[in-house]
């Protein structure tokens, strides 16, 4: 790789061996796929910073960087986490969990990171603008900066965030490069598409049919909501290996659908009708019969907008005592849901906001500690990425968990 002799001062440890150990990561994978040089990215997002993914040793390295001089050298935030820290034992996570999770958590914070713990930072004041390189970790968050914000990045694993976060610097490799942004498959869209759970069945379609490839969907609602788009990437990264979709005229790099392909003929074409939607709803609502003891919504967590709808949802309801309904949410979230009186509506219908965490990063001890059985979920992500263990699970949309979460059971009825 060409370097600048910045680069090359950091490789050599001038500035530090937690700079040098950054720029030896980065160049190996640069080389590794290709790369000619460097980018600078203007932020970072952390994912590998829970202890599920990391575990003691993730932790025990975080503590080892920071100790040694590592600092971000640009705005960074971290992804969720296997606790909320504000209630994990109320919750039945288990204490070794929270405490090394605290450690590692506690040196991210020491090199400089915010702790939003969240998938969705773009929800909380973490905004690249369009064209700009950054350096994101998280499925869902890769797909959203990349497709909605028209930001520049890979899917970061944890020590290439960290090690980008430290030196300011990514590989010019995939998603930088303007050439590999362009879509190949087209996405017809015939059917039309009511709320953020429709929109996540329409992104596992896609990932199912596209695989690896970009897709571009036409067809689109040019007024989608950010939420809805969130639900279409988080999903469509799920069930694709890809980093970046694009939507005629309403994503900023496909103002045409020539230009989201680049001049090209895309090489598939297929299309999402109802058909399509009922048969991939039918595919992800896995448990047929009609038990339920868990309802998760927050996959990715959930929004200001979306907690005052569940709210309302919910008010004047009680969940069925044989139910636990979570609702997760980054901690800014809760703290606007208490301002608002929504937390109050929440609690007093018998459901819980449960922040900086999610079940998928759970500890699987906590998961056994939980004890639950049967989940009921309006994300196509979470049942596509739930972990194994023998987990039972229903998908439906927000109308449909509410009253289920209300009788105690799942059933046809609630369609």
């Amino acid at each position: 790789m060409l370097l600048t002799d910045e680069e090359k001062r950091m490789l050599e440890g001038d500035m530090g061996y937690a700079v040098q150990k950054s720029m030896q990561i980065l160049t190996a994978l640069g080389e590794s796929f290709g790369a000619e040089r460097m980018v600078e990215i203007r932020t970072a997002h952390l994912p590998g910073v829970s202890i599920e993914v990391a575990g003691e040793a993730g932790a025990q390295f975080l503590e080892s960087m920071s100790s040694q001089g590592g600092r971000f050298r640009v705005y960074t935030t971290t992804n969720i986490c296997s606790i909320d820290f504000d209630r994990w034992e109320e919750l039945g996570i288990l204490p070794e969990d929270a405490r090394v999770q605290a450690k590692m958590s506690k040196a991210c914070a020491d090199m400089g990171a915010l702790l939003l713990h969240s998938c969705i930072p773009y929800d909380l004041g973490h905004v690249p603008r369009l064209g700009d390189h950054v350096a994101w970790g998280e499925s869902s968050a890769v797909m959203y900066a990349n497709s909605v914000l028209g930001a520049r990045t890979n899917k970061e694993g944890g020590p290439s965030a960290l090690a980008a976060a430290i030196t300011s610097r990514a590989p010019a490799y995939g998603m930088h490069l303007p050439e590999n942004r362009h879509a190949s498959v087209v996405v017809k869209i015939t059917t039309p598409l009511e709320g953020i759970t429709d929109y996540g069945t329409l992104g596992y379609f896609a990932g199912k049919k596209a695989k690896d490839a970009i897709v571009v969907f036409t067809g689109m609602d040019a007024l989608a909501s950010n939420d809805e788009l969130k639900f279409l990437g988080a999903s469509f990264s799920s069930s694709s290996s890809a980093s970046m979709f694009h939507a005629v005229g309403v994503t900023p790099e496909a103002p045409t659908l020539t230009a989201a392909l680049g001049g090209k003929e895309p090489q598939r074409v297929v299309e999402f009708g109802e058909l399509e939607k009922r048969e991939t709803t039918e595919h992800l609502n896995r448990e047929k019969q009609g038990s339920l003891d868990w309802v998760v919504i927050g996959c990715p967590h959930v929004s200001n907008d979306e907690v005052k709808q569940i709210a309302l949802g919910l008010q004047g309801k009680q969940v069925n005592p044989a139910v636990k309904m979570w609702i997760l949410c980054p901690a800014m979230v809760r703290e606007f849901a208490m301002r608002s009186g929504y937390a109050d509506m929440i609690a007093k219908a018998g459901a819980e906001l449960v922040s900086d965490t999610c079940p998928v990063v759970m500890t699987a001890g906590t998961l056994r500690n939980l004890g639950f059985q049967t989940l009921a979920t309006n994300s196509a992500k979470l049942v596509n990425c739930m972990p194994g263990g023998g987990l039972r699970i229903h998908y439906g949309d927000l109308n449909r968990l509410v009253k289920a979460a209300i009788a105690g059971k799942w059933g046809d009825s609630h369609g």
